[in-house]
């Protein structure tokens, strides 16, 4: 993939969604019908390429200085006739025309999630978004997003926002693993720290036919792996069969070799009900590993122990660490702590925006090549750099490459 064929594609999905923007806006039929200096393909454009100026300043950067750019009035005229989720629709349909990578046989999916802060008031926001009054007059709101990061691309491949009280991580990673687009040969594996450990996300995985990586607490706590039977020695990697009930009476069979596992009425199981006598078996590994010399990692996981032997689980858990580097990127240099409006539909459309814009410049990043002369120390492509010339580069209107 070319640094040309990325422009083309991100022009592509703008003019895929611009194409169909009557399912894309707030009044269809209305919105987008007459001719504007800034019609919706600019304006999509415009949301990706901003930076962390004031509204006005990133207008007239964004115009090339032209002196009758848009107002920052007639830019929220604009922007309030666009729902988030038509950037929601270039963001997957950019992702869609990325290549695969090197082993297509595995997609490795970090699960996490990031809060974002913003500044509105009680008449743009509804309390689930609102935090404290803090040292703002107005007081500030929050949202969480949630997201899958892909490990080998280094791109977000999915993301669920909420507000700040109505923030479910649980929830949102079985919603986004049920929607999640698969591919034929390959399969996702789904990587989680301690707060995804859940029979429930487990269920979801697996259901998909997917993959799942989990850590969990130690097997001395009162966690989902408590109450086992395990072997005397310190590190270990076993596979477990379980029967999950939600009901306590005894009658329910249980097959053997399987130990029976009560989920209560406050704990989320969406394959059986609450009271029922249904049962549902899962069978995974509980991988235990040192890493220090006086403590353990215990990990849950449904991969095949002849590929992804102890070392291997290992490695990929510490790979997850990725996904918190992205949100430190996300948020400081593409500039999602820097939002231009008060309203959440608003800050939705941002943080898709900077998603997309996170996106390319990680694509654009995986194809630079770098020539090392005669140093000591490796090059490697300057992140903030990459991310300005990509807002450069992404206007649809500049002729400036990338």
């Amino acid at each position: 993939m070319s640094y040309e064929k990325i422009k083309a594609a991100f022009n592509d999905s703008v003019n895929h969604v611009v194409s169909d923007i009557p399912q894309y806006v707030v009044a269809p039929g209305r919105d987008f019908t007459r001719s504007r200096k800034m019609g919706a393909d600019k304006l999509i454009s415009f949301l990706v390429s901003c930076g962390s100026s004031s509204t006005r300043i990133e207008l007239l950067d964004f115009f090339g200085l032209q002196t009758d750019a848009p107002s920052a009035s007639a830019f929220n005229q604009q922007r309030a006739k666009l729902r988030p989720e038509a950037l929601e629709a270039v963001f997957h349909r950019f992702n869609s025309s990325v290549p695969a990578g090197t082993d297509p046989r595995f997609r490795f999916l970090a699960a996490d999630g990031s809060t974002f802060t913003f500044f509105s008031r009680p008449s743009f926001s509804s309390p689930e978004y609102f935090v404290s009054e803090g040292h703002s007059a107005k007081g500030f709101y929050s949202m969480h997003v949630n997201a899958f990061y892909d490990l080998r691309k280094h791109i977000y491949s999915d993301a669920l926002i909420q507000p700040v009280h109505q923030k479910d991580e649980f929830r949102a990673f079985c919603d986004m693993v049920d929607r999640h687009d698969t591919r034929p040969a390959t399969r996702d594996v789904f990587i989680g720290d301690r707060g995804y450990c859940s029979y429930n996300n487990m269920a979801h995985v697996v259901e998909k036919g997917q993959y799942f990586l989990f850590r969990t607490k130690d097997i001395h706590s009162k966690g989902l792996v408590g109450n086992f039977d395990f072997p005397d020695t310190d590190s270990f990697d076993i596979t477990v069969n379980v029967t999950l009930v939600r009901s306590h009476k005894k009658s329910i069979p249980v097959k053997e070799g399987f130990c029976r596992r009560y989920v209560d009425a406050n704990a989320s199981f969406d394959y059986v009900a609450y009271g029922s006598l249904d049962t549902y078996d899962l069978s995974f590994r509980i991988v235990r590993f040192p890493i220090s010399d006086d403590s353990y990692e215990c990990i849950v996981t449904s991969l095949p122990r002849e590929e992804f032997p102890p070392v291997r689980i290992k490695l990929l858990y510490f790979s997850r660490w990725a996904i918190e580097g992205s949100f430190r990127k996300l948020k400081y240099t593409i500039g999602l702590s820097n939002f231009h409006a008060y309203r959440p539909e608003y800050i939705k459309q941002e943080i898709w925006a900077k998603l997309i814009a996170y996106n390319i410049t990680e694509t654009l990043i995986s194809l630079t090549v770098i020539r090392h002369g005669q140093t000591k120390h490796e090059y490697k492509v300057n992140f903030s750099m990459a991310a300005h010339i990509c807002r450069v580069s992404l206007r649809l209107h500049t002729g400036k490459t990338l």
